[in-house]
């Protein structure tokens, strides 16, 4: 199975999103060392900085991929001093880490999932209409969608019009699908809490101290 984790510096200072490449890093080693745990990057938006990230996109498979995603799920922090800045000053630098649905399933419409039956339908419409049961009901059975088309006189017109209308009524509720997948992804950027990380992360013992940029 796969999941997908969203690292992203939000609305941060440029160290966070420094702190995302960081961090990014260390979910990597962490990775490594599961047996049951592959991370692989799937999206990543540059920072202004080379080397850093305003957000990584990240999709977490194997057995033990739902339990490593949760204890990297929630506010991160990175602990160290900013390559950016001068003197003491701060150096917990948080970032926001998500679960996030990545698409969605589109519907494959196949002739054979509709049911269609002949039906009369009421109102005006001159004598003709419907007299023969030329209107029809479709169901698309694998979603419940259902059309009722009464406009043609030839039941073979009437069924072409439903199967149509079906078919733009499923493609447009997959769009709309998508269109909230993407607005809730997005919704991250904004939801970053500081403080109260779940994990704390610190450079290594002996690691160098960040060159300081200008």
């Amino acid at each position: 199975m796969s999941v997908h984790l969203l690292l992203s510096a939000g609305r941060g200072p440029r160290e966070c999103a420094w702190a995302v490449a960081r961090l990014v890093r260390r979910l990597e080693a962490d990775a490594e060392k599961q047996e049951k745990v592959s991370a692989r990057r799937v999206e990543t938006v540059a920072g202004e900085r080379a080397g850093t990230f305003l957000s990584v996109l990240l999709e977490i498979s194997g057995d033990a991929a739902e339990t490593f995603t949760a204890s990297w799920t929630g506010t991160l922090c990175w602990q160290a001093a900013s390559p950016y800045r001068s003197g003491p000053g701060r150096k917990n630098w948080y970032v926001t880490a998500q679960r996030v649905q990545v698409g969605v399933s589109r519907t494959v419409f196949d002739e054979t999932d509709v049911d269609i039956v002949p039906c009369r339908t009421g109102g005006p419409g001159g004598q003709h209409r419907n007299k023969a049961g030329t209107a029809v009901r479709a169901t698309h059975r694998p979603t419940g969608t259902v059309v009722l088309v009464d406009t043609e006189r030839q039941l073979s017109l009437n069924r072409a019009i439903a199967l149509r209308l079906l078919r733009e009524r499923l493609e447009a509720a997959d769009a709309a699908a998508g269109r909230a997948v993407d607005t809730a992804r997005w919704r991250v950027h904004d939801e970053l809490v500081r403080g109260d990380p779940v994990r704390v992360e610190r450079p290594d013992p002996g690691e160098a101290s960040p060159r300081r940029l200008a």
